[in-house]
């Protein structure tokens, strides 16, 4: 797999995740601002959300996977899971410990965590019955 392709990958990656993000952000917002909910719990729901839609597109755009879903899915909740864990550490980290506005504490969170779900998504939930396409 060449560098070209594999820098190609992880900017679809990138935009895969920036939707996942917007309807991240999305409940977020509205269950902080609008419900009155805590900044973890926005988050962690929030980050589920996320993680659906990063699933479905990520399979299909980015790694073009051929593993069935009875396989990858599970996976891809593993490494999210992980990934859901250190999302809830870190927003309590940063909001609780360290002060921090919960929008940029979940920026900072999100930007840790974009290294986490592409290393383990691209080698473990995908990558054996990826294609190249």
């Amino acid at each position: 797999m060449s560098a070209t392709f594999r820098f190609g990958r992880f900017l679809r990656f990138a935009m895969v995740g920036a939707l996942g993000t917007l309807a991240h952000y999305s409940l977020l917002l509205a269950l902080v601002e609008v419900a009155g909910a805590e900044p973890v719990v926005g988050s962690v729901a929030g980050f589920v959300l996320g993680a659906l839609v990063n699933y479905a597109m990520n399979r299909r755009l980015v790694f073009r996977s051929e593993r069935a879903h009875v396989e990858a899915l599970p996976r891809f909740f593993a490494v999210a899971g992980i990934g859901l864990l250190w999302n809830a550490l870190l927003m309590y980290a940063l909001t609780d410990l360290l002060a921090m506005h919960y929008l940029l504490a979940q920026v900072v969170t999100t930007g840790l965590l974009l290294g986490w779900h592409y290393v383990g998504n691209a080698l473990w939930t995908f990558g054996a019955h990826s294609s190249q396409r």
